[in-house]
């Protein structure tokens, strides 16, 4: 059976968020909240959903500056304000009680909610979302380092937002980029060259080092609230490497961890592994909005 999916807006302080949602035949059925990362949106997910969703509700939004969510002018691209808006739309749609799925830009987003609201986290999906420094690679770090009026640093963020910055991001450590759908760096490269986003892409870049300087509340949380936690990883991901897989267990020894042999999108190639490791893990730790 494949999923039914709607696919809706929901108004958060003026601004106008798109989601995806499963419609699975159970009212009570487990709820995974799906976050993604850059330079992607929901459409990320959309094949995780076909598998999973007639069993799970799966929500996945785009947030401002991404996908088809649409921000009003003037909003200001912090990873505190994407939070704001993600925290609201959760108190929109009524959920209470939930596991979420962390990738990329979704683990700060993600990690800020939990913080604030440690009451809705019945479970925690890390792939490749980094909260230690050991999974900063030297790039990323490079990355970090940069600051607005810095020589050359816009120029950097600005040469990830093209299409070859953009395709390598999904193909990079990948071991047969057959496997990777083109459409996936397509649709993301449609969304980035739309009015405004670029611009919107850059001030977050400006802003990653506020995650950075957060990893010690975070791995804190993570201590305090040991929540069931399943980590599917690419080892070769040029910005989060492995190490960073492996750090979670000191403050989460009983995570059950998968690293697989692939890249940043290790859902593109490895959804078959994937796929049923959150399966059985939403089965283990039910969440009901």
């Amino acid at each position: 059976m494949v999923a039914r999916i709607a696919h809706r807006h929901l108004d958060v302080d003026g601004v106008r968020v798109f989601y995806r949602e499963s419609l699975p035949d159970r009212a009570d059925a487990p709820v995974l909240l799906l976050l993604h990362g850059f330079p992607s949106a929901s459409h990320q997910f959309r094949r995780l959903i076909d598998a999973l969703g007639t069993r799970h509700r799966l929500i996945a939004p785009d947030y401002p500056g991404f996908g088809r969510t649409e921000a009003p002018d003037g909003f200001t691209y912090t990873f505190d304000r994407l939070a704001d808006v993600t925290e609201g739309f959760v108190e929109r749609l009524g959920l209470s009680r939930f596991a979420m799925y962390v990738f990329d830009f979704g683990a700060p987003i993600g990690f800020r909610l939990a913080e604030r609201r440690p009451e809705w986290i019945a479970g925690l999906i890390v792939q490749n979302g980094n909260a230690y420094t050991e999974g900063l690679s030297d790039a990323a770090r490079a990355f970090v380092a940069l600051r607005p009026g810095q020589p050359g640093a816009e120029e950097t963020i600005r040469g990830l937002l093209t299409l070859p910055g953009t395709r390598g991001q999904y193909e990079t450590g990948v071991a047969d980029p057959e496997l990777v759908s083109p459409d996936g760096w397509t649709l993301d490269q449609h969304f980035l060259d739309l009015p405004g986003r670029k611009e919107a892409q850059v001030s977050l870049a400006f802003d990653y080092h506020s995650n950075v300087e957060r990893y010690d509340a975070w791995q804190a949380w993570l201590r305090a609230h040991t929540p069931p936690t399943l980590i599917t990883w690419g080892a070769r991901d040029p910005f989060f490497p492995a190490p960073g897989a492996h750090a979670y267990l000191r403050d989460v020894p009983d995570a059950d961890l998968h690293v697989f042999d692939t890249g940043h999108f290790a859902l593109e190639d490895h959804l078959p592994q994937i796929a049923p490791l959150i399966d059985t893990f939403l089965d283990r730790v039910p969440a009901h909005a």
